[in-house]
């Protein structure tokens, strides 16, 4: 299952970020006792007695603001209530209830959504005992903490724990549907390209960046193929500096969970403007979640060609993505239909390498060859072997190789094994994983 999401919500001021780096143990957001310091929304893995969730730190909610800010302050509130499974709504125990505080409350009472209130800066005893002014809230005991000094930090995550959603085992696909996220930057045609698999309209389409908001399935079937698809159009991701509203902060976070949740994740690129640093972090992003990629370079209609141009294109491009060398690219043009329908051959070539399983006889062959041509480099007067390999899993492949020293191979040799592999059995656009055990 993708990772449940807590929100951390609050007026500014009351210690947001120092809560979000003490859950973390690093300090990740900016702290400052200037209210609007957080503008960028700060969200990160957090890992406490054996569970995971995706801690997001928002932005101070200011009270007396504008029009346009009190728009803003709505949205943020809103979209931390829908994306969450779980609000933390954090108050200063030193200043007590603040009008915005109980404006707050009154929206969360309006949800279903389970909310843990945090009575930060309970730096003493004394302190300890003003918390429980914050139940005329109505939102139920709250915990006291010090998100500064550290105290009760441990208790209040045990609570977060205890509310999460049950884990459930991964379910798998229908048979014969894969599920394609459709991601990249603002703009690049993502919906036009889904629109013309489909021979319709029926999603929006607009040349003003970031007009697709959230992100939507659309089953897509074609005569002929053996396989069905379930598109996942996603609204584009910013850099995170640019992501100025919380409307677009917690996009990026459905685009998030929408790579967490696919079989296959297309990044579309601009072929006029090239491959940006910030499509490379969205590869970095699929890779990281462990799901199959292709690279689709859309807007092909718009270069000017010769008979080189698309060597010159793909071997530029692989020597700027070479972390990301076995994507296997494709350019289109989403306006005049060129190769689309090709993206489809694609998608089913890196699933079926996705879930590709290799015979243990035959690995044992192969760990015996790339052995005997290469060996890893002694290292503390110790000779490494590697003894056996077996597969143990798809989707993606990963590998357990036996050695009788795990610990000192390099990782100079995990990308040669790598390397060896991809050379052997193809795996284009499947990330691949190999552990090192003792023998």
């Amino acid at each position: 299952m993708s990772l449940p999401t807590v929100a951390i919500v609050g007026r500014p001021n009351v210690g947001k970020s120092s809560l979000f780096n003490r859950c973390l143990k690093q300090r990740l957001a900016v702290v400052d006792p200037t209210p609007g310091v957080t503008r960028d929304r700060n969200y990160a893995v957090c890992d406490w007695a054996g569970r995971s969730f995706r801690l997001v730190d928002t932005g101070g909610i200011v009270p007396g603001s504008g029009d346009l800010m009190e728009q803003l302050i709505t949205d943020q509130v809103e979209f931390a209530l829908n994306e969450a499974d779980l609000i933390l709504f954090v108050v200063d125990t030193q200043v007590g209830i603040d009008p915005t505080e109980r404006q707050i409350a009154s929206r969360i009472h309006q949800t279903t959504k389970p909310c843990l209130l945090v009575a930060n800066k309970a730096d003493n005893d004394l302190l300890q005992n003003d918390i429980y002014e914050f139940m005329k809230l109505g939102l139920g005991d709250p915990v006291g903490v010090s998100a500064t000094v550290g105290l009760g930090i441990g208790d209040m995550l045990d609570e977060v724990v205890a509310r999460l959603p049950v884990e459930t085992p991964e379910v798998t696909g229908e048979e014969g549907v894969i599920r394609v996220a459709l991601v990249g930057r603002p703009n690049v045609g993502k919906s036009s390209f889904i629109n013309k698999l489909l021979g319709e309209e029926r999603l929006i389409v607009s040349p003003m960046a970031g007009t697709t908001r959230d992100a939507v399935d659309t089953p897509v079937e074609v005569e002929g193929r053996a396989n069905r698809y379930v598109f996942i159009d996603t609204a584009g991701l910013r850099k995170r500096y640019k992501v100025k509203e919380s409307l677009e902060f917690f996009t990026n976070l459905r685009t998030t969970r929408a790579i967490e949740n696919c079989d296959v994740a297309i990044v579309l690129a601009d072929a006029d403007a090239g491959i940006s640093v910030q499509d490379q972090h969205i590869m970095d992003q699929i890779v990281s979640t462990r799901r199959a990629g292709i690279l689709a370079v859309n807007k092909w209609d718009l270069i000017e060609k010769d008979d080189m141009t698309a060597t010159r294109f793909e071997r530029d491009i692989r020597e700027r993505i070479a972390k990301f060398d076995f994507l296997p690219i494709i350019f289109i043009s989403a306006l005049t239909g060129q190769r689309v329908m090709k993206v489809l051959d694609l998608i089913d070539q890196v699933y079926e390498q996705h879930h590709r399983r290799i015979p243990t006889s035959e690995l044992n062959d192969f760990l015996k060859d790339v052995f005997a041509k290469r060996k890893p480099p002694a290292r503390q007067r110790k000779y490494i072997q590697m003894k056996y390999i077996t597969q143990t899993e798809t989707a993606p492949p990963t590998f357990i190789i036996f050695t009788n020293h795990p610990e000192l191979v390099e990782k100079s040799y995990i990308a040669y094994l790598t390397n060896q592999l991809r050379e052997r059995y193809g795996f284009s656009g499947v990330p691949l994983r190999l552990k090192f055990r003792r023998k």
